[in-house]
């Protein structure tokens, strides 16, 4: 029996961390078996020692979400519990090793901690869901750390240029200043996890590549944690093209959101029909992400609910 206490972060938000009527507190407390008591801005978690490790990760875990979004669910934090109940919870409270030692990565909810589960245990995983999911961003963690741990021997970004028709003819500037507003976020992602100067000499020496999907036609990749990003804009042939680089030892992300499609309304998206295709294959698993896993301003969520619901029409015009 061990003891732990943890210093809320805003004492004056304790309502809002622990539920209408403590309901947040009392179902943790039921899930982990744990003791905890409130006192003067002060959690006190009492219980067995592995109980009471995982309760106070998850309170910070729950703080930062409050933090970031100004309210807590149900559905959130239930999710939350519910991988408390299985091996997703190690994931949810373990942080993902990167090279950035000062900056803590971890999945934020019980989706994306199956997703994170889901990279370490397959060779080729789809993930569909809606912006701000962290489909990209903890991609592009686990392959960092698999570079730091020496399980891959480089990392290749890919993102379809689907506004320029591959053909990137129409940017101003150099290669690199074309292909740079479509592959920005995959950069910006990076730049969090690896500091510039090693992400300098990484790129120089092609341990870190990122490339625009015309340019991934004729390789293949060996050794490589692969991510493509904004999936849904391929079409089939460039996502057989895509899947077909991989090479031995090799993993592959695939990410993105299937209500996003820019292409022409002619062309299928390509990572609808991967979806299809591919779903009985052994080694391949889809990971689905939803409202309740995104992580970023409050409002998102409300923004993509939103957009997911009829619009409503507008108000009649008097016959006056």
């Amino acid at each position: 029996m061990i003891e732990q206490n943890i210093t809320l972060a805003d004492p004056n938000r304790a309502l809002a961390l622990f539920g209408p009527r403590d309901q947040y507190l009392r179902a943790l407390k039921e899930t982990l078996g744990v003791t905890l008591s409130h006192r003067d801005g002060v959690l006190r978690i009492q219980g067995e020692e592995p109980a009471v490790n995982k309760a106070a990760a998850i309170v910070e875990q729950l703080q930062t979400l409050l933090k970031e979004r100004g309210e807590l669910d149900p559905e959130t934090v239930g999710g939350i519990l519910a991988a408390a109940g299985g091996k997703a919870l190690g994931v949810v409270a373990q942080p993902i090793d990167i090279i950035n030692v000062a900056k803590r990565i971890q999945p934020r909810t019980a989706g994306q901690a199956r997703y994170v589960d889901s990279i370490r245990a397959h060779d080729i995983t789809f993930a569909v869901g809606p912006a701000g999911t962290g489909k990209t961003y903890l991609a592009v963690a686990l392959a960092v750390e698999a570079l730091k741990h020496h399980q891959m021997r480089k990392i290749v970004l890919v993102r379809p240029a689907v506004e320029a028709g591959e053909s990137l003819g129409y940017l101003p500037g150099d290669m690199f200043a074309k292909i740079n507003p479509y592959l920005r976020p995959l950069l910006d992602a990076l730049t969090e996890m690896i500091d510039y100067d090693q992400m300098k000499k990484y790129m120089e020496q092609d341990v870190i590549e990122v490339v625009p999907l015309a340019y991934m036609r004729g390789r293949t990749l060996n050794e490589a944690f692969i991510i493509l990003d904004e999936a849904q804009n391929t079409t089939a042939s460039q996502m057989k093209m895509f899947l077909t680089r991989m090479g031995n030892g090799s993993k592959i992300v695939i990410s993105g959101d299937v209500t996003q499609v820019d292409l022409p309304r002619a062309s299928a998206s390509g990572l609808t029909d991967a979806l299809q295709r591919l779903r009985d294959i052994p080694g391949i698993n889809t990971v689905h992400l939803g409202k309740g896993d995104i992580v970023r301003h409050k409002l998102v969520q409300e923004i993509v609910r939103a957009y997911e619901e009829e619009p409503k029409s507008p108000p009649k015009k008097s016959t006056r």
